[in-house]
């Protein structure tokens, strides 16, 4: 098997090594200029990643803000003197589209021959690109998938959501626990989610643990992304006469769906679970 990480067989160019010149005058340690000394290596060859985000699309605000966090990181690597961490980012949008990502992976590892590939925001583009990445055997680094490698137990897939060794159940178990030491005790639930991939596997997390706190799921319903109206899926809710409500959304689900419940009468004891997405947005 090729190791993972490997080095471009492309020649790169490699920063120059600074001249320390002497002042007229003094003695200078350097026998000879600096750039010529044969015990002085050359500076490590940059690093070129390759990376696919939703930057436009339903997941937009998700992507771009992994993107903001892409070039937060390069610059601070490049500002201590690391070895330059080279994004080659052209083109590589997926636009929120499963059916994009595996191309735009392919043709940043034939084409741009990339050292690492760096996986999108989500569960939705980071799956089906497995499969390439397998065939590859390269090392993948995914960001807030959910669930992304366990059919396949890839050994060189690494995810840097810490959902621990149950992701499906990690992020709603603590809305579950909590539940259960209300008083009076919750005794049913509805559950909301988007219909996207990344939901399917805390929704299965959110059964299993309502099971085991003895909580019964009395409803269940997927939401478009495109959903901009979500007063009739809070209705649906309000008519299961469900003591908590659970919410697997992404970002722009989440805004609709929290402000819907605020002006809503339906006033469950509970509202929470896992919405993903970043925080800033107003």
């Amino acid at each position: 098997m090729r190791r993972p990480c490997r080095a471009s067989s492309r020649s790169r160019r490699s920063t120059a090594v600074p001249a320390v010149w002497p002042t007229p005058g003094r003695r200078s340690s350097w026998p000879r200029p600096p750039e010529t000394r044969a015990d002085i290596a050359a500076a490590p060859a940059p690093i070129r990643i390759g990376y696919c985000l939703s930057l436009t699309g339903s997941l937009a605000d998700n992507g771009r803000s992994a993107r903001l966090a892409h070039e937060i990181w390069r610059q601070d690597v490049n500002s201590r003197g690391g070895p330059a961490a080279l994004w080659s980012s052209s083109g590589n949008d997926d636009e929120g589209n499963a059916d994009n990502a595996p191309r735009i992976y392919e043709r940043l590892i034939d084409e741009h021959d990339v050292d690492l590939v760096i996986g999108g925001y989500g569960t939705s583009t980071l799956l089906p690109a497995m499969p390439l990445i397998v065939e590859r055997e390269r090392f993948f680094v995914g960001l807030m998938g959910l669930g992304v490698n366990n059919a396949l137990l890839y050994p060189n897939y690494f995810a840097v959501i810490p959902a621990g060794p149950d992701p499906n159940a990690a992020l709603t178990e603590g809305f579950f626990a909590l539940a259960a030491e209300q008083t009076p005790r919750p005794e049913t639930v509805a559950l909301v989610s988007a219909d996207a991939e990344f939901s399917r596997n805390p929704v299965l997390g959110a059964k299993a643990n309502a099971e085991n706190y003895g909580i019964r799921v009395v409803h269940e319903a997927t939401c478009p992304l495109s959903t901009g109206d979500f007063a009739p899926v809070i209705d649906a809710v309000a008519r299961s006469g469900s003591d908590l409500l659970l919410l697997c959304s992404y970002l722009a689900d989440s805004v609709g769906l929290a402000r819907t419940i605020r002006s809503h009468r339906f006033r469950p004891e509970m509202v929470g679970g896992a919405m993903i997405g970043r925080r800033t947005r107003r």
